[in-house]
């Protein structure tokens, strides 16, 4: 039985400026939230609801997966059977895409306002949390001396927070020596968050096949987190991301290596897409 339950944090470890309530949240899931969008199961969350839920796991010294989808995930999810493993084993998975939320909506599957969400929408939240919180946090990803850059940064906005990095340039092979190392430097650190940074579908595919050994820790996959955080790759304006317009962004920035994901990757979506619409005229008709 999921009970409503009516919450809302005020953020003590920053600026005055920007101490203020956020907005009334809902600290339980309702099944209803839980929605499948293309064939594939996502929650509807807000950045704020995530961070409840994390630090609800985190104080209960629980092992969770959080996940996202977006547009790219849900074409290779389709190929990729460590993908499926991944997500299949995921606690919650956000919704990082404005025009999968717009596509929410339109389905009728979204009853609340609900926008995209993903580390660059609650990483303001989060640290904060981890500062007050004390929270051990590891990250593993990067090019060698990125991370560490990232890490020193952080470490001075988050102080009570306790920051390890391992970079993501090794091998990932189970059973390598490479992979058996940042295993063991996980389980040695004990951290209460790890984030892992190798971007999809590798980053993924290792949590997935590291899980078991993995440490009790909320473990959530986060793409170029830490490079945001260093200062290595610019991050679109938040501005962009609510009025779904990032991936231009994006794709401006680095149009060699995105061509495929933004322009030709979508039009293999559009068969589910086709199918979801028709169930949703299909349940407006019973209506």
């Amino acid at each position: 039985m999921f009970h409503e339950r009516i919450g809302f944090e005020i953020s003590a470890a920053l600026p005055d400026r920007r101490r203020l309530a956020r907005s009334l949240f809902r600290t339980e899931r309702r099944p209803e939230e839980t929605i499948t969008l293309l064939g594939q199961s996502v929650d509807l969350v807000r950045p704020e609801e995530v961070m409840h839920h994390v630090g609800r796991w985190v104080r209960a010294g629980r092992k969770a997966i959080v996940a996202n989808h977006n547009l790219h995930s849900l074409y290779l999810v389709r190929r990729d059977p460590a993908l499926r493993r991944f997500f299949q084993r995921a606690d919650l998975t956000q919704l990082d895409s404005t025009p999968l939320v717009w596509f929410a909506r339109l389905l009728g599957l979204s009853s609340r306002p609900f926008h995209r969400c993903t580390y660059l929408d609650w990483r303001d939240h989060f640290w904060s949390l981890a500062n007050r919180e004390g929270w051990r946090v590891m990250y593993v990803g990067g090019a060698p001396g990125v991370a560490e850059r990232a890490a020193q940064s952080l470490s001075a906005r988050a102080p009570g927070a306790t920051i390890a990095v391992e970079h993501g340039y090794f091998d990932m092979t189970p059973g390598s020596v490479d992979n058996a190392r940042v295993v063991a430097a996980a389980n040695a650190f004990q951290p209460n968050i790890l984030f892992v940074g190798m971007g999809m579908p590798r980053q993924e595919a290792w949590i997935a096949d590291n899980i078991a050994e993995l440490p009790c820790a909320v473990i959530l996959s986060v793409g170029a987190a830490f490079d945001y955080e260093a200062g290595v790759q610019k991050a679109a304006p938040r501005w962009m991301g609510r009025i779904g317009l990032e991936w231009l962004f994006r794709l401006v920035v680095d149009p060699k290596r995105l061509f495929t994901r933004y322009c030709i990757e979508p039009w293999s979506l559009l068969g589910p897409a086709l199918a979801d619409l028709r169930a949703a005229r299909s349940r407006n008709a019973a209506l």
